[in-house]
């Protein structure tokens, strides 16, 4: 009779949801394989991990999926037709927002905070996925603009790119602004004194 091999210790899902805080929390090339290890918990041994996830590229890999299928979708408005592209900007910076300053998992977001992630020319690929996201929400928030001025809601002579750089370069700084304990309160009347922008223009149009 065939032995069966010693199961794992761990649930391998909430092993990911670990692994997903401590990139979060320190980035790539900060977290180690002590420390992954220790968040996993289970006791589990080096090789166990590697037979589990591959590499800690391949953790992180997995890491950046689950942040962007759950955490990330906050800015998933920016391309909802149904939205009038107004409420579709102010929607993602203030779910974004509300989501960086809350509790149970570190404070600003995966996807900005991934640019400080790994800055060693041989991990540039590893936050391929975080880059890719970061450019998506980039042109989400510039399909807004030319949707108001599509719509006329705003001036035909706006400049969409230069005004979509505005919105985008807020909500990157959040996540600095979130770890250094800038209120939620805070932020919110931040992003009222921001769509002031869009509607000075729309007065004009």
């Amino acid at each position: 009779m065939a032995t069966m091999g010693r199961p794992r210790l761990f649930d391998r899902h909430q092993a990911i949801e670990q692994a997903m805080h401590l990139f979060w929390e320190y980035g790539y090339e900060s977290t180690s394989l002590n420390q992954l290890k220790a968040g996993i918990g289970g006791g589990i041994s080096a090789p166990s991990f590697y037979a589990a996830f591959g590499s800690k590229q391949a953790l992180f890999t997995e890491c950046c999926e689950q942040y962007l299928a759950t955490y990330a979708q906050v800015t998933a408005c920016l391309w909802d037709p149904e939205l009038p592209p107004r409420t579709a900007i102010e929607t993602a910076l203030l779910q974004s927002a509300r989501m960086q300053c809350g509790s149970g998992h570190p404070k600003g977001c995966m996807v900005g905070l991934g640019a400080l992630s790994a800055v060693l020319p041989e991990h540039a690929d590893v936050t391929e996925p975080l880059t890719r996201s970061r450019a998506r929400t980039r042109a989400g928030f510039l399909a807004c603009v030319q949707r108001g001025i599509k719509l006329g809601q705003l001036p035909a002579d706006t400049q969409a790119r230069p005004l979509a750089m505005v919105f985008d370069s807020f909500l990157l700084g959040i996540s600095l602004l979130a770890r250094d304990g800038v209120s939620h309160t805070t932020l919110k009347a931040a992003i009222g004194q921001l769509m002031r922008q869009w509607d000075s223009l729309a007065d004009a149009a």
